[in-house]
């Protein structure tokens, strides 16, 4: 019995003490995608980053309709041809494919061209970002900071906690 009430008073000693540590915690939110909306820089390069995958996207498309109009010509002559005539142009056919896909994967990919673009030139305005939000908590005192934008799991928050404008302010200033 006396071992039990030891453990109800610690339990209750560490969740009051959890309690008052969160109660004198300051907590604050920005919606970072209206931070970017708000910039000209980010608005700028999206358009570059833009402008850059749809030339790209020209560019295979291009490809694949090259590929499209060797296949339905070979499927016209290929009656017609000598084994070797049909595979060399199958061959030719296939290495274009290849080449295509290559392009895809280099522009588009997971490390590839479009991404590298990205971080060069959306990088440094997130840093910049981040760093606003830095100076913004430690000027305010303000142990969490948090971001409402997309991906987020906060579902309700208070306009007044909203410090957004205040970090685009601090970037301005710069």
């Amino acid at each position: 019995m006396l071992r039990s009430m030891k453990k109800i008073f610690l339990v209750s000693f560490f969740l009051l003490g959890l309690l008052s540590v969160s109660f004198s915690q300051k907590y604050a939110f920005v919606d970072t995608k209206y931070i970017l909306s708000k910039m000209p820089s980010y608005v700028k390069a999206q358009k570059q980053l833009d402008d850059i995958a749809e030339k790209w996207a020209k560019e295979i498309e291009a490809k694949y309709k090259e590929i499209k109009e060797k296949k339905d010509k070979f499927q016209q002559e290929s009656i017609l041809m000598p084994t070797d005539e049909k595979n060399k142009r199958l061959k030719e056919i296939k290495d274009l494919e290849e080449e295509a896909m290559e392009l895809q994967k280099k522009r588009f990919g997971v490390k590839g061209d479009l991404f590298k673009k990205r971080k060069e030139l959306i990088q440094p305005i997130q840093e910049e970002i981040y760093e606003a939000i830095k100076a913004l908590a430690k000027e305010k005192g303000y142990d969490f900071i948090m971001d409402k934008s997309a991906n987020s799991n906060i579902l309700f928050t208070n306009p007044k906690y909203d410090k957004s404008d205040l970090v685009l302010r601090k970037i301005n200033k710069k």
